[in-house]
């Protein structure tokens, strides 16, 4: 008899949200005895009295290096959360929605024995996805104060709402523009369904090696979206007297004094995705958009 070597896979869910705890609920319940799961440590407890039988243990920076895979059940927010802690470990994510729109996620919850199976069997591709990452510079130090990852999107956006910032948008060192405006997205293809897509950026497909730059409401005829190539570098300069902030992917926020830089440039690691189906992103963007594919005269 071949005894079977013990699997870890991790759990993502938002602790609070009954939906989430009762699929994790059962997607734990129907995996096989030999397969420990890794869960976030506020929901541990819910989930061992729901399935006492299962083998739990907590996800730490420790812990979550060892598994092969997250699962996360919850919206794109709950996805972004476990994505960016599964970043830097090189651990694919495969989400199921349990939003609204889910551009990430890639099975609806009613698919569970769907998802058991592929996950047992180990049985899904991987897409990768390039990500950011964002450095604030104060006055002239040459040492940046605060740092961040973003799978999405970050932003630079006014602290107040009488007043709105001016910022120099500098690319690999030139200046391209100065804008007077309510902020600048700059956005990763992940993200331009995201924010970028409501500020009017163009949509791209996600595997792209590419990124863009988005003003917010800006005071300028030159106001354009920019596609720039993966490995240039973005400043943006805050001019005096405004002050703002700086956000990544709507969770991760700092002020930024006037007279400070951001930074930002591709960050080493990708985001691994896990697609249990070859559905086109086109066919993706259309479902989730729900977007008219056929003229008002129909086929005929």
């Amino acid at each position: 008899m071949t005894v079977k070597s013990a699997r870890r896979i991790a759990v993502w869910i938002h602790a609070s949200r009954q939906p989430a705890l009762e699929a994790a609920c059962q997607f734990i319940r129907a995996l096989p005895t030999h397969v420990e799961c890794l869960v976030v440590p506020d929901a541990r407890e819910q989930i061992q009295a729901h399935v006492p039988t299962a083998k739990l243990a907590d996800i730490t920076p420790q812990s979550l290096p060892t598994a092969e895979v997250v699962v996360v059940f919850g919206g794109d927010g709950t996805i972004l959360r476990a994505a960016e802690k599964a970043l830097d470990c090189d651990i694919p994510v495969l989400g199921v929605n349990l939003g609204h729109v889910g551009f990430l996620a890639e099975l609806e919850v009613a698919q569970m024995q769907e998802l058991v199976s592929h996950v047992v069997e180990e049985d899904f591709v991987l897409e990768r996805r390039m990500t950011i990452e964002v450095e604030l510079y104060n006055d002239d130090s040459e040492i940046p104060s605060w740092r961040s990852v973003a799978i999405n999107e970050v932003s630079l956006e006014k602290a107040s709402r009488m007043k709105m910032i001016d910022a120099l948008v500098l690319i690999d060192g030139l200046p391209v523009s100065r804008w007077a405006c309510d902020g600048i997205l700059v956005s990763t293809p992940t993200g331009s369904t995201a924010y970028a897509f409501s500020a009017g950026g163009p949509v791209m497909w996600p595997q792209l090696e590419a990124y863009q730059v988005v003003p917010l409401a800006a005071h300028a005829l030159f106001a354009r979206p920019m596609v720039l190539a993966p490995d240039s570098r973005v400043q943006l300069e805050l001019q005096p007297p405004v002050s703002g902030v700086v956000c990544c992917d709507g969770a991760r926020f700092t002020d930024v004094p006037e007279g400070s830089r951001l930074e930002i440039k591709r960050y080493p690691h990708n985001l691994i995705v896990a697609r249990l189906f070859e559905q086109p992103f086109t066919s993706r963007l259309v479902k989730k958009f729900e977007l008219p594919i056929e003229g008002w005269r129909g086929h005929g």
